[in-house]
């Protein structure tokens, strides 16, 4: 049985993904890091707390000593870091968080990663020859696109707010480590996520409970700004395929191609729920409400998915319309309508 570390895997994509993975990779013990601060949620993982083949522990990877231990117990064969601060908004406010936890606590990862598959006892070094560390990442940290165009994985970095600039960081600390010390890492970097069990604070969850509880719904600027969607479940196969198959040093860009601004985002789910849970005084288009935009923020992104189409056969199975009503669908039996 081998042991995976999977930090932050209470949150959104890590909830997700620790099921789906345990469901389909049984030679797997899964031990989920997460220090459980607003965005991460145990309820999210009810379905695997019982399996055999699942550990949580609470703990914070900013603290070194913590993590060494963690390492030394487990004796890890592989890392899967979802861990992150995430919320753009947020790291505005108080980007100091945001610098600890993505750039500090993935180095403490890495760290411990190398001196125990690399620098460890020699009877350790055959298991530990093909141990690999996947760090997940986003688009941000390619900064914005104009009208045309795609990020690949050879756009140049230029990140613009706190969050990206603090992945961007920890992108190349771990690049680093695979040039410096010949690590075993592979990056993906990810498009926008949507689906089951995301945070209440994004956008979507944000139109979806807004909408439902008949209040304003607040859209940034004048809403077109563009971003490409991604279903949760399609993200998480992509990041089995790189775990396993991907090359190492390697990054590679998980996208939806699925580009759709704001403005259709919020008339498409308003649409849905004016089906499935119709108001006679209004539609529910009728609460969108236009809030002053966010400092910094970026125009557009949409990610060229086609190095992990190509060499690792990945494609999404959801297009926008499809999982926007799965997505819908799952709240609207969470908030048991």
């Amino acid at each position: 049985m081998k042991y995976i570390l999977i930090t932050g895997g209470a949150g959104f994509i890590g909830s997700n993904f620790i099921p789906y993975f345990l469901e389909n990779n049984t030679e797997y013990h899964l031990v989920n890091l997460d220090a459980l601060t607003y965005a991460g949620n145990l309820e999210n993982l009810k379905e695997v707390e019982n399996n055999s083949r699942y550990t949580f522990i609470k703990g914070d990877i900013c603290d070194s000593h913590f993590i060494e231990d963690l390492f030394n117990k487990y004796q890890f064969h592989d890392v899967i870091h979802f861990a992150a601060e995430s919320h753009v908004d947020n790291s505005i406010s108080g980007p100091e968080a945001f610098i600890k936890t993505n750039v500090l606590g993935t180095f403490n990862l890495l760290d411990s990663s190398r001196k125990l598959w690399m620098n460890g006892p020699n009877e350790y070094k055959d298991i530990f020859k093909k141990s690999r560390f996947h760090h997940v990442s986003t688009d941000e940290v390619y900064g914005t696109l104009g009208e045309t165009g795609l990020f690949e994985e050879t756009t140049p970095y230029a990140p613009n707010s706190p969050y990206s600039a603090s992945k961007a960081g920890s992108d190349m600390i771990v690049r680093s480590y695979f040039h410096t010390y010949g690590m075993n890492v592979v990056t993906t970097n990810c498009s926008n996520n949507y689906g089951p069990k995301q945070h209440n604070e994004k956008l979507i969850p944000t139109i979806i409970r807004k909408a439902i509880a008949g209040e304003n719904i607040p859209i940034y600027g004048d809403g077109k700004n563009i971003r490409d969607w991604l279903y949760v479940i399609d993200h998480c196969k992509g990041i089995e395929l790189a775990f396993k198959k991907g090359i190492e040093g390697e990054t590679y860009n998980i996208g939806g191609r699925n580009e759709r601004n704001n403005l259709y985002i919020v008339d498409t789910i308003c649409e849905i729920l004016n089906k499935k849970l119709p108001k006679e005084e209004r539609r529910y288009q009728d609460l969108i409400t236009f809030v002053k935009d966010r400092p910094g923020h970026d125009r557009r992104y949409a990610i060229d998915a086609t190095k992990i189409e190509n060499e690792l056969g990945w494609k999404a199975d959801e297009n926008f319309e499809t999982g926007i009503e799965k997505t819908v669908e799952w709240y609207l039996k969470k908030f048991q309508f």
